[in-house]
């Protein structure tokens, strides 16, 4: 007899999945399974669409993250047309990166993970969510608010929108900054910078008391890739491709984001919508895909840097590889990076802030189609994003492929809910606090699976654990 445990939908995550765990006859973990139920269809659809719109389509990819896709997208239109973009326009490309990645790792750290480390991965499913911890924590709920809405305002001074932004185009960027604009954005960095000091403090000291979980929380060797840049200094929006492996020593570097390709294979998956993208130099025409597993994102980057470029995420990121005793392999250390890059992005905007040169108003490049074939890539606030269009010569698509952070992560996320499930469970009896945290293994990556997310409210879910024959045993609901 096997059991099977179904975790269906796992909740605050953006988007809709499930786990399906099997055991075996002593009740031990025999396989597992983290499948993406939903599927969204870009990659055909925008077939036939001009180059110059595919900014503002593929940004509806995801309503949590679409300056990830504005910038991925735009950044294959300047490719099309063969420019080189202001250097104003690269300028205020970068800031308004530094708000998405403010808000989306706000929303991360402070609404979706948080009430697992202060309320408990044990606490009533019914409080364990941004609304307890309003409740529990009401000055840190609040900061964290207000720094998620300070991440969106500094893309709507820059981009026009908070979400769905028209301003990020094929080029540069479709406006100058105004003095007033500026001021306001750097009036808003002060509280900023102190929330995201704040919450470094907050997690490095709550960090002691889940030794298990970080032990346990997919801590695996695998490949980690990157943009990067000839400093080394931490990079999100432009560069080089670069991987390095579990021991950090680099197994490829100077790679031109247009040749991605050599770098990255992808893996098709019989129960699940979402590709299993794999380092393509580590897997021979006889070698299971998994042996070339990587994991993208703010870890990635963390592990990745020589520097962080400025001083108190530097002394973050020091102190994060002394915890980590090198390359950092735990996953539940996503949510240490997402902290340190939050700190970063204060630092550094307000350095590109200062400088008067923002205020220029040369922001824009144009041109018509010169290559018939562009590949863009920006790190979105999970990981490097790449966009590949071929369009005809006169820039209508051809053929589209996208890949995202969760889906390069895909492999990783299984191994996580593997490990964390062999951890934790022993029998058909599981009780909540130990499904909560198999859940939690996936809500580490923090993956963007669509413009949905499951942050506030009740979140539902049925556990259904059924025998060979197809028998419930046992039923579990929760919201």
């Amino acid at each position: 007899m096997h059991d099977l445990v179904v975790i269906d939908p796992v909740t605050r995550i953006e988007g809709h999945a499930k786990i399906t765990i099997r055991l075996d006859d002593d009740g031990k973990v025999e396989d597992t399974r983290f499948h993406v139920t939903e599927f969204r269809g870009f990659e055909e659809f925008c077939k036939g669409r001009p180059v110059w719109e595919m900014p503002s389509l593929t940004a509806r990819t995801c309503g949590i993250c679409p300056v990830s896709h504005l910038l991925a997208s735009a950044k294959t239109g300047d490719a099309v047309m063969g420019v080189q973009i202001p250097a104003n326009g690269e300028r205020l490309r970068r800031i308004a990166n530094m708000g998405q990645i403010i808000q989306s790792h706000a929303l991360s750290f402070f609404h979706l993970s948080s009430p697992d480390f202060l309320l408990g991965f044990d606490s009533d499913p019914a409080t364990r969510n941004v609304f307890g911890l309003m409740e529990a924590e009401p000055e840190l709920a609040r900061r964290g608010i207000r720094l998620r809405g300070f991440g969106q305002s500094v893309i709507e001074a820059i981009a026009g929108r908070k979400v769905h932004s028209p301003g990020i185009v094929p080029g540069g960027i479709a406006h100058p900054m105004s003095e007033e604009t500026r001021a306001e954005l750097l009036d808003g960095l002060t509280e900023a910078n102190e929330t995201a000091t704040m919450a470094v403090e907050l997690f490095t000291k709550m960090l002691d008391g889940f030794e298990r979980e970080v032990r346990a929380f997919g801590a695996f060797p695998s490949f980690f890739l990157a943009l990067s840049n000839g400093e080394g200094t931490w990079e999100h929006y432009d560069g080089h491709l670069k991987v390095i492996d579990a021991e950090g020593a680099i197994v490829a570097d100077d790679v031109p984001v247009s040749d991605y390709r050599t770098l990255v294979g992808e893996a098709s998956n019989v129960d699940s919508y979402l590709k299993s993208p794999y380092f393509k130099p580590a897997v021979g025409d006889d070698t299971d895909v998994r042996e070339g597993m990587y994991r993208v994102g703010p870890l990635a980057r963390v592990n990745m840097a020589a520097s962080m470029g400025s001083p108190a995420a530097d002394e973050a990121q020091a102190d994060f590889l002394e915890r980590a005793e090198g390359v950092a392999t735990s996953s539940f250390f996503y949510h240490y990076a997402r902290l340190i890059e939050i700190l970063a992005c204060t630092e550094q905007m307000r350095t590109l802030l200062e400088d008067d040169h923002v205020l220029d108003t040369m922001v824009r490049a144009s041109g018509g189609v010169n290559h018939r074939r562009a590949v863009g890539a920006s790190e979105a606030p999970r990981g490097t994003l790449f966009h590949e269009y071929h369009v005809d010569p006169n820039g209508i698509l051809e053929n589209v492929n996208m890949i995202i952070a969760t889906g390069q992560n895909n492999l990783a996320m299984n191994a996580t809910v593997h490990q964390i499930a062999q951890e934790w469970i022993d029998g058909p009896e599981i009780p909540e606090g130990i499904l909560n945290r198999v859940e939690a293994g996936i809500r580490a990556f923090d993956p963007c699976l669509s413009c949905s997310t499951h942050a506030l409210g009740q979140m539902p879910l049925v556990v259904t654990l059924v025998d060979g024959s197809g028998e419930t045993v046992c039923e579990r609901i929760r919201g």
